[in-house]
């Protein structure tokens, strides 16, 4: 009996402290809400700014299919990773986040949860007074100089960008630089050189006068040959 009056009076004290210590990590919300597991989601303090893990579900808009996607806030900024889902659950996109921006790889599949698309990101760091990002020439990939731009928040393309087929091919790749898209030089294909085609020498057209010539010295000099055996014998 005293064992079982000690147990229970345990599991009292332990119920007791659950409650305390959801009430205390809750007391400092001004607004959330529990999920059935007892965690706390969709967050906001007392200066109504999004906090902690995060659940939202987004409607049908305009003929677009609606989803839903979680994730972690941090000073009302998405940070981590992100996750998007179709409303029966199948993945739609991997999006990883850094001081609110896009950061690092960022993947988005079509509702088969086939992967359609990589993309590379950079987020800036609103705590570095100034960033220094390049610029290029219009008509070619040469870095012509450099600027600095104040701190402020934003995330543009950087890397990689990959493009796939139903198959799971690669049919196009693209790259960036801060926020610049850099062309590949165009490669120049050598052109074979035409064969030379060697075209006969023009037949001279002999006058009657030359004919003539010729006709009499090679007369002449068949009757020399002539000559010249007969005194050989």
């Amino acid at each position: 009996m005293k064992n079982s009056l000690l147990k229970a009076r345990q599991l009292i004290l332990i119920g007791i402290g659950v409650i305390l210590f959801v009430f205390s990590g809750s007391a400092q919300y001004k607004d959330y809400s529990l999920s059935v597991q007892g965690d706390t989601l969709n967050a906001t303090d007392k200066n109504d700014m999004k906090q902690g893990r995060w659940l939202t579900t987004v409607g049908e808009i305009r003929g677009e299919p609606g989803y839903d996607e979680e994730g972690l806030y941090k000073d009302d900024k998405k940070t981590g990773v992100w996750r998007r889902y179709t409303s029966s659950g199948d993945i739609l996109a991997i999006e990883n986040y850094l001081f609110g921006g896009k950061d690092g790889r960022q993947e988005y599949f079509n509702f088969l949860g086939i992967l359609q698309r990589q993309e590379g990101w950079r987020g800036f760091n609103p705590k570095a007074p100034f960033d220094t990002i390049p610029v290029y020439g219009k008509e070619n990939n040469e870095i012509l100089t450099y600027k600095i731009v104040k701190a402020q928040q934003y995330s543009v393309p950087d890397g990689e960008w990959k493009y796939y087929n139903a198959a799971g091919g690669v049919i196009k790749t693209e790259k960036y630089d801060r926020g610049s898209l850099v062309t590949e030089p165009e490669k120049i294909t050598a052109v074979a050189e035409r064969p030379k085609v060697e075209t006969p020498a023009k037949e001279k057209v002999k006058t009657k006068e030359i004919l003539d010539y010729e006709k009499k010295y090679s007369k002449k000099k068949r009757q020399s040959l002539e000559r010249v055996g007969k005194t050989g014998l």
